[in-house]
């Protein structure tokens, strides 16, 4: 029998960045650079605890709705959120991590989650302003996922594209309302504005030059732009959304720049975000709490679980005998 011609490492590389560069997908068995699979573990891991932990804002306010009809919208969209996390983690599993492992990282604090739900929600106008202008800077830096070279994480990503679209309409309706509404309601909707801009800005993470990540993640096809480009569509599909509100965003250097057809907008604090970042934001210390607290609370259901499917698992193997 012939002897079996493997590939060196070389090759094999070589295959998987033709592959890349060819728009074509990695899946799971496929051969992938070790520091590839790291990125995409931290990034999917970053992403699933984001949404996990961006439930908490606006479930804040569940109880607190304005009318009913607010409530079953909130409702659902948190509901859509957990989703999104479970999404997400099963797309982390295809690279071989263990889920318990990655919300053991989180719970410890050695996996971040995105720094814009370390801010308070202090009126129902700030669930109007996340809806409008978190998820809305999410499905600018999520869209181009659903080409991202992984699959797994690709195919996550179009359902979770398609419900963060309709919860940043929902954002806009309620935040349309306010503007419209009474001086107080207007004033409530400015207010979250001012708030809410500049870490909505801070969500495409550090400007290109101060990036240690972004520049390997564009080469491997997991990213598709930069973040100071993602940025940069940000601000000139959301400004316009702001006058159309009569709503004023918070940045004096804003103006349409007639040579470029963009926006320029202000230096962003990125002191703040490092700060927010490292577990000092307003409410960092809150967040992980709650979100631990819930995981203890919540093991006797996984535990029911598992005894249920071990109970079933058995059942079958009998059947089968």
């Amino acid at each position: 029998m012939a002897p079996v011609q493997t590939q060196s490492t070389d090759e094999l590389e070589r295959a998987f960045q033709d592959a890349v560069d060819a728009d074509g997908r990695i899946e799971p068995r496929d051969w992938m650079p070790e520091g590839y699979r790291r990125t995409l573990v931290r990034q999917i891991a970053q992403h699933a605890h984001s949404e996990i932990i961006g439930m908490q804002p606006e479930g804040n306010w569940i109880t607190r709705a304005p009318s009913l009809r607010r409530k079953c919208i909130l409702v659902a969209k948190v509901q859509d959120e957990a989703g999104h996390g479970l999404y997400l983690y099963s797309a982390a599993e295809t690279l071989g991590v263990d889920r318990e492992e990655l919300l053991d990282l989180l719970h410890t604090g050695r996996q971040k989650y995105s720094t814009i739900f370390n801010y308070p929600t202090t009126s129902w106008a700030d669930v109007a302003a996340i809806g409008w202008l978190v998820d809305g800077a999410a499905i600018m830096n999520q869209v181009p996922l659903t080409r991202c070279s992984y699959g797994p994480y690709a195919r996550a990503m179009v359902r979770v594209c398609k419900e963060e679209s309709f919860h940043q309409r929902q954002g806009f309706e309620a935040m349309s309302v306010l503007a419209q509404g009474t001086p107080a309601q207007r004033r409530m909707a400015q207010d979250a504005l001012d708030r809410w801009w500049w870490p909505s800005l801070m969500m495409f993470g550090p400007s290109d030059t101060d990036s240690p990540n972004s520049a390997r993640s564009m080469a491997w096809g997991i990213k598709r732009f930069s973040n100071d480009e993602l940025r940069q569509r940000f601000v000139d599909a959301t400004v316009p959304q702001a006058e159309h509100l009569g709503l004023t965003v918070p940045d004096p250097d804003l103006r349409f720049d007639e040579a470029t057809g963009h926006y320029a907008f202000g230096e962003i604090d990125w002191t703040e975000f490092a700060t927010v970042m490292r577990g000092d934001g307003p409410c960092n210390r809150e967040r992980l709490a709650h979100r631990v607290g819930a995981h203890e609370d919540g093991a006797w259901v996984r535990e029911a679980a598992a005894a249920y499917a071990a109970k079933q698992a058995g059942r079958g193997a009998r059947e089968a005998a």
